[in-house]
């Protein structure tokens, strides 16, 4: 599945979201609205996290939507 269909459909993935990063947000999560960019940026802002782990971190969790 490519990113744009979870952009799409992002209202279906919020709640695997808020399962996953549970420090985000309601609003976070509305703001986001499927702009993976802006999902990494809040990950990190709310985790302290490095750019290369979260990037991982997406991708692992965008995999297992399959």
């Amino acid at each position: 599945m490519d990113w744009n269909r979870v952009e799409g459909n992002w209202k279906q993935f919020t709640g695997k979201v808020k399962e996953q990063w549970g420090k985000l947000t309601d609003d976070e999560i509305d703001q986001i609205n499927g702009n993976r960019e802006q999902l990494e940026g809040k990950i990190q802002e709310r985790y302290g996290k490095a750019k290369d782990d979260v990037k991982r971190e997406v991708d692992e969790w965008h995999n297992r939507l399959h």
